[in-house]
């Protein structure tokens, strides 16, 4: 392949960097004025990106219809949402170019997170720690009678991306049985697939509830109060996809109520969740500030995981993690 230009929008640490700007020869490697650190932070419009052939980061929309050369489009996230419009569907469309995501760096964190809370829920870890904060008192036997373990539990799983199906290899040697909602079942799920239409079934059966959907036209507010109130009183309800995928008003009135044992959330809707929003107050609601994808090495995962896609563009190969 002959060089090409890479325009960059996101700015990384120095030894992610120099990986990024090695790891392109002998392509060129230009950075845009308008640049952000931030994950999750759309960026200004920027002339740069209009004359690159590739852009990697969070580049604005209309520059990714805009761009004339422009072949392909990498996020440094999993979620793609504001790119899932037919704006710039039709403008990728029109030149042949394609949009593919980090979703395998976030699997991995994303999948231990949600572990994580599972085995917090079910071992009661935050009333121990709530204990050794406040009264330091020895609650020996009434954490012990509510305590359960995570092996043998019916686990409902929302979405099968990459974050669900490593969750379900994570899950494996508890010996949990799995349903799984997914858009497009392909016969190799390790558990029951369930059709969107009889979740409410599948909500009142499960002891866990897990989501990693993404924020889509057809997954916003899909945990619906109808949905939640099938669910049973010693129930509990996990997120690690998007916020806006959940009903937070009815998830609020359900916890108030006692009508389920409990919300563990790393997205809210909106971000950063205000601190006198009243989920952070919400009894059985434990928060963690959208790090269930976070690792020390992110930055570098990122740039090796887009190096790599580079180096299957370079041979025509197909590209992982595409979405358009």
């Amino acid at each position: 392949m002959d060089p090409i230009v890479i325009a960059c929008t996101t700015v990384f640490p120095a030894e992610a960097a120099r990986l990024l700007a090695e790891g392109v020869a002998p392509h060129a490697l230009a950075l845009p004025a308008a640049r952000s650190a931030a994950n999750l932070a759309v960026v200004a419009p920027d002339p740069v990106v209009l004359g690159a052939d590739v852009v990697f980061g969070q580049p604005h929309p209309d520059d990714v219809c805009a761009a004339p050369r422009l072949r392909w489009v990498h996020l440094s996230t999993a979620g793609y949402a504001r790119y899932d419009v037919a704006s710039v569907r039709a403008a990728l469309a029109a030149r042949g170019a394609v949009l593919t995501t980090s979703s395998g760096v976030y699997a991995d964190p994303c999948a231990e997170h949600a572990l994580a809370f599972l085995l917090a829920a079910s071992r009661r870890l935050p009333e121990c720690l709530e204990n050794q904060l406040g009264p330091r008192g020895w609650p020996d036997a009434p954490v012990r009678s509510r305590s359960a373990l995570l092996r043998g539990r019916r686990v409902l799983l929302l979405g099968f991306g990459a974050i669900g199906r490593r969750l379900a290899a994570l899950l494996a040697p508890f010996e949990v049985d799995l349903r799984i909602l997914r858009s497009h079942p392909r016969g190799d799920e390790p558990g029951r697939v369930v059709a969107r239409e009889a979740l409410g079934d599948a909500f009142a059966w499960a002891d866990h509830v897990v989501s990693t959907l993404p924020d889509a036209e057809s997954t916003r507010r899909l945990v619906s109060r109808a949905l939640l109130a099938r669910m049973r009183p010693d129930a509990w309800f996990f997120n690690v996809g998007r916020g806006a995928t959940v009903d937070q008003a009815a998830l609020l009135e359900a916890l108030g109520a006692r009508r389920l044992a409990g919300a563990y959330l790393d997205v809210t809707d909106p971000e950063p969740l205000p601190p006198e929003h009243p989920l952070w107050r919400a009894p059985g609601c434990f928060i963690t500030p959208h790090t269930a994808g976070g690792r020390r090495e992110e930055p570098e995962a990122q740039v090796e995981h887009f190096l790599a896609n580079l180096r299957r563009f370079e041979r025509g190969e197909p590209l992982v993690d595409r979405v358009i």
